[in-house]
């Protein structure tokens, strides 16, 4: 009788009829929010794992930048739009490398190969000061390296062709492209965050191993929405490292105007994530 009663209750395969959901579940699996990590972690700076990490997001986003330019070059060169990929090939070339990027380089540095969202991690108090800058700094670094051996390439063609600098389009006002930024940026960090979060990952086993794929996807997205405006700068990285290769003025005032749009994305995407009851803009003080 006992072996029936038990049957009963968790089914005649012994599993639970009834899967908790939610809170629930991360409850029964012990889930514990991780501690916050500290401003600045001097035992950092003496462990190699802290320099792999940097040189794997040097590595990430000079071929980030490597591939990306010259997928614009070529679209710029062709005579026709049916002569070459396109806006839905660019879209694709930096969505796809950034999938690609991302899933090889996670297990190393976390795969950021973007200053907006390793800037938008330390705001949320996911690693320290000393990495975060330490990964913006290799992050332009490698950058300006992709966009220099491209234009290493044909110098003369990579001037005529605009370098895979973003500027603002014909038609749209400076404003414009600051809004599209701003959108694109917040919806870039928000997958970022959503996909890579904790109680997801302590819930569902497979949420990360297919982290890159949404954070991939929404850089397409993005690219295929803010190339007609300002040719999508949600990556300071990429478009610094154009920008200072490219060395236009044009270039350069439309690159300061995209980076206005970092502090106010992550202030957006902050006040969303934070619960209600407890909600204080931990951005206040900093801008």
């Amino acid at each position: 009788m006992e072996g029936k009663e038990e049957d009963v209750r968790l089914g005649a395969n012994k599993f639970a009829e009834r899967q908790p959901l939610g809170t629930s579940a991360q409850t029964d699996k012990g889930y514990k929010e991780p501690p916050p990590a500290p401003l600045f972690e001097p035992g950092e700076l003496l462990s190699w794992s802290f320099y792999r990490a940097g040189i794997a997001e040097f590595v990430a986003t000079f071929l980030f930048l490597y591939i990306t330019v010259l997928t614009v070059m070529g679209v710029s060169r062709a005579p026709n739009k049916c002569a070459s990929v396109g806006i839905q090939g660019i879209a694709w070339a930096f969505g796809g490398m950034i999938f690609a990027l991302v899933y090889c380089t996670a297990g190393i540095s976390g795969g950021h190969i973007n200053p907006a969202v390793t800037f938008g991690l330390f705001l949320a108090r996911k690693l320290s000061l000393n990495r975060a800058i330490f990964y913006i700094v290799m992050q332009c670094l490698g950058a300006i390296c992709g966009a220099g051996v491209v234009k290493g390439f044909q110098p003369t063609q990579y001037q005529l062709l605009g370098g895979g600098a973003n500027v603002v389009n014909h038609g749209y006002t400076k404003g414009d492209g600051l809004g599209a930024e701003i959108v694109g940026t917040f919806v870039l960090v928000y997958t970022v965050f959503s996909a890579t979060d904790a109680k997801r990952n302590a819930r569902d086993s497979h949420v990360p191993i297919l982290a890159p794929l949404p954070i991939g996807f929404a850089v397409f997205l993005v690219h295929l929405a803010t190339i007609p405006i300002t040719g999508t700068g949600i990556n300071p990285a990429r478009s610094l490292g154009a920008a200072i290769v490219f060395n236009r003025d044009h270039a350069w005032d439309d690159h300061l105007e995209h980076r206005e749009e970092a502090a106010t994305s992550f202030r957006k995407h902050m006040i969303t994530l934070e619960n209600p009851q407890e909600q204080e803009d931990p951005l206040s003080s900093m801008l």
